[in-house]
């Protein structure tokens, strides 16, 4: 039997049986399309993640006080956790391959100007904060270098402006924030949001005066702009022994942006693979779908399975064409599946801008390759029956 005598015969039983066919390659385009469509929201949401840990740069390392460690007192009966000073963040700018630090303090307070009153998230920070955190004014200019007492100065978030002047410019303008007078330097570029929390919707002010609004004794964090060209690790080693020499012990955290960005992204690979376990359930169901229909069809072809075997077609012969026919109809359910799967996902990534959408290729690719193997687990038993009858006793039964 040559080849396309194997392929016609193939495409012959499949066309001849179109309800029972259509319903199998369904079940295996059904579990395909879950797994594409899934993953490609997995996807999606990881890409979409990391962007928004990104889009404050990557050569970044950050410090906070305070260690997580196992002593043995409780952690209740003494400290000797000593706070991040100003200091601190002075020696740091001069560490060598750091090219800008900001020192911040976070809180919340009220802003008044005029008759309105907003309460927001208030940010205590230095000067380089354009520089550092990639976020810059679109109307005026950022907070000065604090140079001795730091003076009374704001720059607004969009929503906080939109908020407390509506229309009218805020430059030069007197707000009170947490009851002191301050003048509007400059509004920050819109950002939008970060994983939930509005950047827009907050207020900059030298890092000095918020500590004495939120009565702290240090910083809340520090955070090194290093240059392109040079090693976080080196650059986090030298930090931590910078900080070690004034503190005396490591009583403090170093997180790389490389760190952060690494574990991350193995959660949400993890995350994008146990989705596409569950859209495989959906190709084992399609697979339990095609034994069943193969099955089926070796029993009501007895008769054209008997002649075959008369006209000389080996057993080996039978077994491929029905093999040929599962692996057929299977890879059809797959590319069926695929524009299904991929279709779903450019629409709702359209649809949905919220929810960003990415096929991944890499599970796509397995999801093929798996229903074809599932067409040819499970069309192996009933091609074995089929191969194995006895072509006198196939056409006595019918």
């Amino acid at each position: 039997m040559l080849i396309r005598d194997f392929a016609a015969f193939t495409l012959g039983a499949i066309g001849a049986h179109r309800a029972r066919s259509l319903l199998t390659v369904t079940g295996i385009a059904i579990g395909v399309a879950a797994v594409v469509l899934l993953t490609a929201i997995g996807e999606g949401v990881h890409r979409f993640v990391l962007a928004e840990f990104s889009q404050f740069g990557t050569n970044l390392i950050a410090v906070y006080p305070g260690k997580t460690s196992t002593l043995g007192l409780s952690g209740a009966l003494i400290s000797t956790v000593r706070p991040l000073s100003m200091r601190d963040a002075g020696a740091l700018a001069r560490l060598p391959d750091v090219e800008a630090v900001v020192p911040m303090v976070q809180g919340n307070a009220a802003v008044e100007a005029g008759a309105r009153s907003r309460r927001t998230t208030i940010f205590g920070v230095g000067a380089a904060v354009p520089q550092v955190w990639r976020m810059r004014p679109g109307i005026g200019r950022f907070l000065p270098q604090e140079e001795g007492e730091a003076r009374a100065f704001a720059v607004l978030g969009t929503k906080v402006q939109r908020e407390l002047f509506g229309d009218a410019s805020s430059l030069g303008a007197r707000v009170r924030i947490g009851g002191e007078p301050y003048r509007v330097l400059g509004v920050m570029e819109p950002k939008g949001q970060m994983l939930g929390f509005d950047l827009d919707d907050a207020v900059f002010i030298p890092v000095s005066r918020a500590l004495a609004l939120f009565n702290r004794e240090g910083l809340m964090e520090v955070d090194l702009l290093y240059s392109a060209d040079a090693s976080s690790d080196a650059v986090a080693s030298r930090t931590r022994e910078l900080l070690k020499r004034r503190h005396g012990a490591e009583d403090f955290t170093i997180i790389t942006q490389d760190q952060m960005l690494n574990v991350l992204g193995s959660v949400l690979d993890v995350l994008t693979a146990a989705v596409g376990a569950l859209g495989g359930i959906s190709l084992v169901v399609g697979g339990i779908g095609i034994l069943t229909i193969m099955t089926i069809a070796v029993r009501e072809r007895r008769r054209e399975i008997g002649l075959l075997r008369a006209l000389g077609a080996a057993r080996r012969q039978i077994l491929l064409l029905f093999l040929l026919e599962a692996v057929t109809l299977a890879v059809l359910g797959g590319l069926a599946g695929f524009a299904v799967g991929a279709g779903s996902a450019w629409i709702i990534g359209r649809a949905v801008p919220a929810l960003p959408t990415h096929t991944a290729w890499d599970f796509v690719l397995v999801a093929e390759v798996v229903a074809g193997l599932i067409g040819l687990a499970a069309g192996v038993l009933p091609a074995l029956n089929a191969a194995r009858l006895d072509p006198v006793a196939a056409l006595r039964d019918e």
